[in-house]
């Protein structure tokens, strides 16, 4: 009987307990957004704080991003002599794939973090247990506003994203691989359809989703005083990067399988 495993020694039992403990905030947060009432003036507030930390940052990226996938996609395509399917290919790129990830990026590594740090704070000088004892939710009161601004501002940036990016690859298809306007425009009307400007949404809007939750579970779950804020932190975002490409592979996967690509 000593030998056999038990919840406390299994392996993997903490990961597994951590994981349990994450779906059951988000849940508590989907409960919290329809109890009222609603924390107004703390979602207007976080939301202004993450667009105001991520917005400069996205733009910039986005600038790199569209002209690296544009360089590279127009170089390999004007190998096979098809030009006229740069405009679509880059676009396509920035949209789906970069956009959406860039957007999760910023708002996890900006705005996550300081949800984990500020909410770590809390727990750390025992506030949260005081909301508690005066018989405020923490998690309607703290959390839920904090999560729908991530997922908001996320599904914001996504659209600046998008318009830099594009812009950007525009230009250096355009003007500097000799790409004529019309070929670049016609090729990326052809292949482009509403849906990938919707997945691209959707994928933002989860980015945000999982950023905002699973910075303020870390931030919830704090160990060893400060030191533990500034590891839960670390953990925040990390985590958030592995779970936002999980969700990228998944959500691209379905894409694709239920929505046929566009033909020539």
């Amino acid at each position: 009987m000593s030998n056999r495993l038990t919840a406390g020694n299994f392996p993997g039992a903490g990961a597994l307990e951590s994981t349990g403990k994450l779906f059951a905030l988000g849940l508590d947060v989907v409960v919290g957004i329809f109890q009222r009432p609603f924390q107004t003036r703390e979602f207007i507030d976080q939301c202004w704080f993450i667009s105001r930390v991520c917005i400069l940052p996205a733009a910039l990226v986005s600038i790199s991003f569209g002209s690296v996938i544009s360089l590279q996609l127009g170089s390999l395509i004007r190998q096979f002599g098809a030009q006229s399917f740069s405009g679509a290919a880059s676009t396509l790129a920035v949209v789906q794939q970069a956009a959406p990830v860039i957007c999760a990026l910023l708002v996890a590594g900006a705005g996550g973090s300081a949800i984990a740090a500020d909410l770590g704070a809390r727990t750390i000088r025992e506030e949260i247990d005081a909301m508690e004892v005066l018989g405020v939710n923490p998690i309607q009161r703290l959390v839920v506003p904090r999560v729908l601004a991530s997922i908001l501002v996320s599904a914001l940036l996504f659209g600046l994203v998008c318009l830099v990016g594009v812009a950007g690859g525009y230009y250096f298809n355009v003007v500097l691989q000799g790409v004529t306007p019309g070929a670049y425009v016609q090729g990326f009307s052809a292949l482009s359809k509403m849906g990938d400007l919707i997945v691209g949404f959707i994928k933002a809007a989860l980015f945000g989703l999982a950023a905002g939750i699973v910075a303020a579970y870390r931030g919830l779950n704090p160990s060893g005083g400060p030191k533990g804020v500034g590891d839960a932190v670390n953990q925040a975002v990390v985590i958030t990067f592995i779970m936002l490409f999980a969700i990228n592979v998944i959500v691209t996967a379905v894409y694709l399988n239920l929505v046929p690509p566009s033909k020539f």
